[in-house]
């Protein structure tokens, strides 16, 4: 048997409410592996140290969440090319020689949530509509872009947000006014709320869903509630609708294959365990 203990864990500020070790200790019991994932709050003063400091402590890596998952790349000795591109890396990978590589898999754990629960689901079945232009957003058009989308049309209540993204990525990423919300969701087969409106504490996504066919997607980004009032309305009226909870797990699988040599699976288990933390 292999006595190795591997360590890894989560960077965030504050950190408290991450259901990363949940997910992450769930796996290496249910493998049966030799090792632990932890809660690590990092100030935003101190990120550098704490990220020379994973190699030092003998860590296979780490995940980097909110609010450094942007400054946490000045500090890597390698990003991968669509990390570049998304602007941000979430995993934190130690190589055999030290060196600290930098990656995002929220848009590989996004893609992989929409093909559970819609297995026939392609990119390129029609536009796809997306509120908000943060990280998220961003992480979700590259990987959208690289699965063969012809049509983003995104809309953000601050329009420059959405015009910076729509010139950065171009064809076929268009910017649309936050007052077009509506008419925007004709035709769509995806649409996808990145905002924080419809969070626990937060008011409830303003769009009125008449024009969107019922044949269409409807994803949220959000898992706390794990049906906020745009799903709610969406599975009512027939939609096929996907909480943020399946993007949660799904990111994980790539970075504990990373760490721990092993691809995991997400199971009804896993979603029943990490639903009991809420």
């Amino acid at each position: 048997m292999n006595n190795t203990f591997t360590m890894a864990g989560v960077m965030g500020w504050p950190v408290a409410h991450s259901r990363s070790p949940a997910i992450h200790n769930h796996w290496i019991r249910q493998y049966n592996l030799n090792g632990a994932y932890g809660l690590f709050p990092v100030n935003p003063n101190h990120l550098e140290a704490a990220i020379r400091g994973i190699q030092a402590l003998g860590l296979a890596g780490c995940n980097i969440t909110i609010p450094h998952k942007v400054e946490a790349m000045k500090f890597m000795d390698w990003v991968d090319p669509l990390a570049q591109r998304m602007g941000a890396i979430n995993t934190i990978v130690v190589q055999p020689d030290g060196a600290l590589h930098g990656f995002n898999n929220d848009g590989f754990g996004f893609l992989e949530s929409l093909h559970e629960a819609q297995p026939g689901w392609h990119a390129g079945a029609g536009p796809t509509v997306i509120l908000g232009a943060g990280g998220a957003a961003r992480a979700i058009v590259v990987s959208l872009m690289d699965a063969g989308a012809t049509e983003i049309r995104l809309l953000n209540r601050t329009r420059s947000k959405a015009d910076e993204l729509a010139q950065e990525f171009g064809t076929p990423v268009a910017a649309y006014d936050w007052s077009e919300r509506h008419e925007a969701l004709t035709g769509a087969a995806l649409l996808i709320n990145t905002t924080n409106q419809g969070m626990h504490g937060q008011p409830a996504l303003d769009i009125e869903l008449t024009q969107l066919p019922t044949t269409a997607l409807v994803s949220d980004a959000i898992y706390i509630p794990l049906e906020t009032s745009l799903l709610a309305t969406a599975r009512l009226r027939g939609n096929t609708t996907v909480n943020g909870l399946g993007m949660l797990l799904h990111q994980a699988r790539p970075a504990f294959r990373a760490w721990f040599g092993v691809m995991p699976e997400v199971t009804p288990e896993l979603h029943q365990a990490i639903i009991k933390t809420f």
